[in-house]
This record gives structure tokens, C-alpha cells and sequence, in this order.
């Protein structure tokens, strides 16, 4: 009599391999959000390495990044366009706040609300770490493609656009209330 396997022993057939299960959806391999985190994990392998040169994070690079471009944010938009929870931003804020490369304010409309900036320090750090970070994108884009990083970028862009005003069930309305 044969005996039958089961589906946590998938690991003791014949070849070695893993059985294959048969779900109703696309392949895991074919899932858009693990082919971007796939695309993403590729990319940022090549900047983690001269962002601990520079004793930072991935996320602290994200923030002083966005921050490099404006004069100021109220920390609950910072959040927003960081991509960034509320406890990880505070705990970040404060960790680059110790080490002088932002300032923080109180908003002059609203006592309640921080207003954050990049410090001169910070502005330093950016123009270090710069010339190594566009190296990097140079040998990505001469990799790659210029053209297609380009189109690459503006389908992201557009994916980005078109999926932002499709409504999602079970999203909170109150976006702000993520981060917070």
C-alpha cells in the first residue's frame, strides 16, 4: 500500500526538491510586491556600504535626503514623504537631532506640531556623502541604461499616480493617523 505524503513533509521526495502547491493566484516569483522589494533590495545593496561609512541608516539618509531640498516640514508630513512610522521617525529625529545634522522648531501656527530642517552639519554630510551616492548611480545607469532607468522611473511614477487614486478597502481615511 502506498503511503501518502503530507504537505509538511514536502521536503522528503525523491528529487530532493520542495513540492510544488497549486494556489488560485499568481506565482510568488511573479507577485509585484516582491518583485519590487526584489528591484529595491538590489538597488539599496549597492548604497548600504558607503551609507555605514558615513554612520548612517537607510532611513536616516531618507530623512536628511528630503530635508535637503526644502527649508522645513511638520514631522507628521515628514513621515508622509519619508515613508516613515510615527515611533520609527521620532526615534530617528532624535538620534539626528543628538548628532546636530537636523534642528527642530515648534510650528508657529499650531504650538502642538514640530517643524524640522536640516542643520549646516547636516548640509555637510549630504555634500560628503554625494559624490559617492551619484557614483553609484552612474554605474547603475551605465549598467542598466540610462533610457531605460529613465523609463523605469517614469513607470514607477505612473504606477505610483494611477494606484494612488484607486480607493483601498479598509484604508483609514485619516492618512496622518498612520504615522502617529
Amino acid at each position: 500500500m502506498a503511503r501518502r505524503k503530507s504537505p509538511g513533509n514536502a521536503h522528503s521526495n525523491a528529487a530532493g526538491k520542495a513540492a510544488v502547491r497549486r494556489v488560485p493566484m499568481r506565482e510568488f516569483s511573479r507577485s509585484l510586491p516582491m518583485s519590487l522589494l526584489r528591484a529595491r533590495e538590489a538597488v539599496m545593496r549597492h548604497f548600504r556600504p558607503s551609507l555605514r561609512n558615513h554612520g548612517l541608516t537607510e532611513q536616516q539618509w531618507r530623512i536628511l535626503r528630503a530635508l535637503a531640498s526644502i527649508d522645513g516640514i511638520e514631522v507628521t508630513e515628514l513621515a508622509r514623504v519619508a515613508f516613515l512610522l510615527g515611533p520609527s521617525l521620532s526615534r530617528i529625529l532624535r538620534d539626528l537631532e543628538a548628532r546636530h545634522l537636523i534642528e527642530r522648531q515648534v510650528a508657529k501656527a499650531d504650538l502642538r506640531r514640530g517643524v524640522v530642517s536640516i542643520s549646516a552639519r547636516g548640509l555637510k554630510l549630504i555634500e560628503a556623502v554625494a559624490p559617492s551616492s551619484e557614483a553609484i548611480y552612474a554605474a547603475i545607469s551605465s549598467r542598466y541604461g540610462a533610457r531605460k532607468l529613465a523609463e523605469l522611473q517614469d513607470m514607477l511614477h505612473a504606477l505610483e499616480s494611477s494606484l494612488s487614486e484607486l480607493r483601498v478597502s479598509g484604508e483609514r481615511n485619516d492618512e496622518a493617523g498612520e504615522f502617529e
